[in-house]
């Protein structure tokens, strides 16, 4: 019999060592998916640091959000960004979802949901959005198992030109 693998979410500052490699991981796994789709080609060790410069992820910064970090005993092993869209309207925003591949289908992306929208309700969010891309079918397919459902086009081409795909869901008290 195999035992249960517990997680622990919490919040993790953007800054640290080991959000930073969790970014790159994640830059770095979505940079090539899009490459290899458009160009054939995956993504240079120059451009992934070029996009980690990028991000510097001030709006997982509380009070705009908050990054937070799954563990398995102890050791990092992926993330989740929750931030405010519009918090007149009561929406926040996922970004920025990873696990590592070591990590998959042992709990880890369920962990940093439920504790995402537990975080959204302690802000007093009603709605989650997110976007995401086609060919993050993997991504799509958690999402709708956790009750996301597809809704119209929430933000700009500005804001996430690789947008293809938005995704809603109520929170429930």
């Amino acid at each position: 019999m195999t035992r249960a693998t517990v997680w622990t979410v919490t919040p993790q500052p953007v800054a640290s060592p080991e959000a930073v490699e969790l970014m790159r991981e994640y830059m770095t796994e979505v940079a090539d998916r899009w490459f290899l789709l458009h160009e054939g080609r995956t993504t240079t060790p120059e451009e992934v640091e070029g996009y980690v410069a990028e991000e510097a992820h001030g709006d997982l910064v509380p009070p705009k959000g908050v990054l937070l970090v799954a563990r398995r005993e102890g050791e990092p092993m992926g993330c989740l960004g929750l931030r405010w869209y519009d918090r007149e309207r009561g929406t926040a925003e996922l970004k920025r979802m990873f696990v590592r591949a070591a990590a998959r289908g042992l709990g880890a992306a369920p962990a940093l949901l439920a504790a995402a929208e537990a975080t959204a309700r302690e802000w007093g969010a009603g709605r989650i959005v997110l976007d995401t891309r086609k060919d993050l079918v993997e991504a799509r397919a958690l999402y709708a198992r956790h009750g996301f459902v597809p809704i119209p086009r929430y933000n700009s081409v500005e804001e996430n030109p690789y947008a293809e795909v938005w995704m809603g869901k109520e929170l429930l008290p």
